[in-house]
């Protein structure tokens, strides 16, 4: 579980959707947001489930809005990350 909580912490600044990570410095930003979502992919949550978790997140932690922020797309990343084991981007 130490691996994906590593690859999801990986997976989580490269989204940075506020703009602060630090590959020097600031890694843990989003270090918050690991445990619920280990436990909702591992509770089999679906990107649906994934991207109105993450959309109350940026509302409610980060005092964001969910509308500036790509949620849907990190979603669909995060469910398929967990549930085939790797990263679905196409770099």
């Amino acid at each position: 579980m130490r691996d994906r909580r590593s690859e999801l912490r990986t997976l989580l600044n490269d989204w940075d959707f506020i703009g602060v990570f630090d590959s020097g410095g600031r890694v843990d930003e989003y270090d918050c947001m690991i445990e619920p979502l280990l436990l909702r992919l591992s509770a089999r949550a679906d990107a649906t489930e994934i991207r109105e978790w993450l959309d109350a997140e940026i509302t409610g932690h980060f005092g964001m809005s969910p509308d500036v922020v790509p949620t849907k797309v990190m979603a669909e990343r995060l469910a398929t990350w967990w549930h085939t084991g790797q990263d679905s981007r196409t770099d």
